[in-house]
């Protein structure tokens, strides 16, 4: 993994550590909203002295927040085993009802606002949910959504469905969006 340091770009640091969005917005408000968004090429260093935050107090923010992260996330591998062990979970596809008509992990199903208040409203806590996006780039947010609504046994996917495709299961055709 890179080393953040002051001069990282802000493309380079949220390419590297997913959950800093999240991470700065909720400690700092920083990039939530047009007054304190800021764009990809701009250093960490530029990004916290327009918003006089000491800088390295934002590294290690960030670095302790994507601690946290990791707790959050599972390998594909990992899926695959407690399927094999038959682990009773809720696998939800996070990605847009095309996507998962076009392509989805077997056994998964697509999550929507009817299916996610079901299980806000009758999941256990330690209810083994294991979410997946296209790459996983967006799954953190949606994860730390479901714990933080009590559902702590809630994991998301490392690489989506697309590293599925590629370390569990070849047949899962993997795509391109053409916005990525």
């Amino acid at each position: 993994m890179a080393e953040l340091t002051p001069t990282t770009t802000m493309a380079s640091l949220l390419r590297t550590y997913p959950g800093a969005r999240r991470a700065l917005f909720a400690e700092y408000h920083i990039g939530g909203c047009s007054s304190c968004a800021y764009q990809d090429e701009e250093t960490l260093e530029q990004v916290c002295q327009r918003n006089e935050i000491a800088v390295g107090e934002a590294i290690d923010h960030v670095l302790k927040s994507h601690e946290v992260d990791a707790a959050m996330l599972i390998t594909p591998a990992e899926v695959q085993k407690l399927r094999e062990a038959g682990e009773s979970m809720v696998f939800l596809d996070t990605r847009t009802r095309e996507e998962h008509e076009a392509v989805a992990i077997e056994g998964s199903e697509l999550m929507t606002q009817e299916r996610q208040q079901e299980l806000f409203g009758t999941a256990k806590e330690d209810s083994v949910i294991i979410l997946y996006d296209h790459t996983g780039s967006r799954v953190l947010d949606t994860c730390a959504w479901f714990q933080g609504h009590g559902l702590k046994g809630t994991r998301g996917m490392l690489g989506g469905i697309d590293a599925w495709s590629q370390e569990v299961d070849s047949s899962v055709q993997r795509y391109r969006l053409e916005m990525d």
